[in-house]
């Protein structure tokens, strides 16, 4: 499975979106700090996530939630 998740920081006003195959020792890698992207905001809660068959519609889902319009979605469902 693909799963694509929307992280928010239990600290800050922050908000991060990413892609794995194995969702729980994604959390853990950004709570221990492994990723450069998000180790200044830890810890973090997974805020909501989307499993898909195939990674390129992953991919896909994720590149769209990184958008202007992804992110407003995301704020207006989710958060």
């Amino acid at each position: 499975m693909n799963y694509v998740y929307v992280l928010k920081s239990k600290l800050f006003n922050e908000i991060y979106v990413g892609h794995t195959t194995d969702l729980k020792q994604r959390l853990k890698d950004h709570n221990f700090g492994k990723s450069p992207h998000t180790s200044k905001f830890k810890p973090w809660l997974v805020v909501t996530y989307c499993a898909f068959d195939n990674a390129q519609t992953a991919i896909n889902f994720e590149k769209y939630l990184k958008t202007g319009s992804g992110r407003a979605f995301i704020k207006r469902h989710f958060i």
